[in-house]
């Protein structure tokens, strides 16, 4: 199906310079979509995919213990794609307080990403509509009010002009909307999301949401994470994921220059099909993923339980720093004993015992405050996750 421009360019004069902005068409899309078989076909899978994951939450005896570490997993992956070094293993460090191996600022801005989540899933599930008044919270939990972020109006849609790539707007690879088009872009979209002017499919209205949102782009930082952090949000808003156990990000991540492409595809060109078919296999692959994870973890534990049920008399408290270790595969004595609830001393001979039997590893090399790691499970946690220029 041909179709043109998805919007209007507008001219902007400013003291330096004139440029144009792109102003994306309401949505939904016009001419609709064109559902060919296999389009069609591809997102039935997709659905199918989700709702086998989302069936792990029943499933599996430790969904909650797997859900701190997917969510993690989603924060440092999403950040990555703009540009954070910060791993899965030093935001687990920085959360215990302890130096990660990038500077604390990246890490510090993952770990906003994780509250930043989780404050908007709190929100839904109490029933908060998602509005442009969640997405301004949302965006203010995630820049915080200290650090590198504060500068750049925390939960304020911006009040000046914002390009990507490029030194200027003039020279820039794209330009957003100018801001006195924004409250207009923004009201439609907030329509969308509510099924106005037609109700749209959940997992349709994630895909075309998430173009939209990237498009208008409102705030002057944080637009591709509060973007990713949308579709999180608006599939769990629309019941197909209960837990945000789906970490798209990993197949955005692993296909940036794709996603990029696609993106302004569709503005310049109207190929929302094709932007559907590649948010359709996000789906499948990172379900799929995450599922075929959860289930490897859980092997992983179960196994290490029968080795640990052989202990003895030790098994008890061994059982018990394990159970804490799936939770938090990164760990130092201390935080395993405010986890169990159970004495310091206790606490050491039992990882004395799961050094012993192989089951975690020692990462400090130093006398106090140690930090030991559940090894096989963040082996499993890890994949993917190798930042840029790193052997994966």
């Amino acid at each position: 199906m041909k179709r043109s421009l998805q919007g209007r360019y507008v001219k902007v004069a400013t003291a330096g310079e004139s440029f144009k902005a792109f102003v994306p068409a309401p949505l939904p899309p016009r001419p609709a979509i064109d559902w060919t078989p296999a389009l069609r076909t591809r997102f039935d899978a997709a659905l199918v995919a989700l709702g086998r994951l989302d069936a792990v939450t029943d499933l599996l005896p430790n969904a909650a213990l797997l859900l701190y570490s997917y969510v993690r997993k989603e924060a440092v992956l999403s950040s990555m794609i703009e540009g954070t070094q910060s791993s899965l293993a030093d935001l687990l460090l920085f959360e215990l307080d302890e130096q990660p191996g990038v500077s604390v600022e990246d890490a510090r801005e993952v770990s906003r990403y994780v509250a930043a989540l989780e404050h908007g899933l709190s929100r839904v599930r109490g029933g908060f509509p998602l509005s442009l008044r969640l997405i301004r919270e949302v965006h203010q939990v995630l820049m915080g009010r200290t650090g590198r972020g504060a500068r750049l109006a925390p939960g304020e849609f911006r009040s000046s002009q914002v390009w990507i790539g490029g030194s200027r707007p003039g020279n820039a690879v794209f330009v957003p909307p100018p801001v006195h088009e924004l409250d207009e872009c923004l009201a439609l979209f907030e329509r969308f999301l509510h099924d106005q002017p037609e109700p749209t499919s959940p997992l349709i209205k994630a895909a075309l949401a998430h173009v939209q949102f990237e498009t208008i782009h409102p705030f002057l930082d944080g637009n591709g994470r509060v973007g990713r952090l949308l579709i999180a949000l608006q599939l769990a808003v629309d019941g197909l994921m209960r837990e945000p156990m789906l970490y798209l990000s990993l197949h955005f991540k692993e296909h940036r220059s794709t996603y990029y492409e696609l993106l302004n595809a569709v503005r310049q060109s109207g190929e929302w099909e094709a932007w559907l078919e590649f948010f359709a296999d996000a789906v499948i692959a990172s379900a799929t993923q995450a599922a075929t994870s959860a289930k490897r973890l859980l092997d992983i534990a179960s196994a290490d339980g029968v080795r640990i049920a052989a202990l003895g008399r030790a098994a008890g408290s061994a059982m018990a720093v394990h159970q804490a270790l799936q939770r938090h595969p990164i760990a130092t004595a201390a935080s395993l004993v405010t986890a169990t609830g159970i004495t310091a001393a206790t606490v050491n001979k039992a990882l004395v015992q799961l050094e012993r039997i192989g089951i975690v590893a020692e990462l400090t090399q130093r006398q106090r405050g140690r930090v030991f790691c559940y090894e096989r499970y963040t082996e499993v946690l890890n994949e993917g996750m190798s930042l840029p220029g790193q052997a994966r």
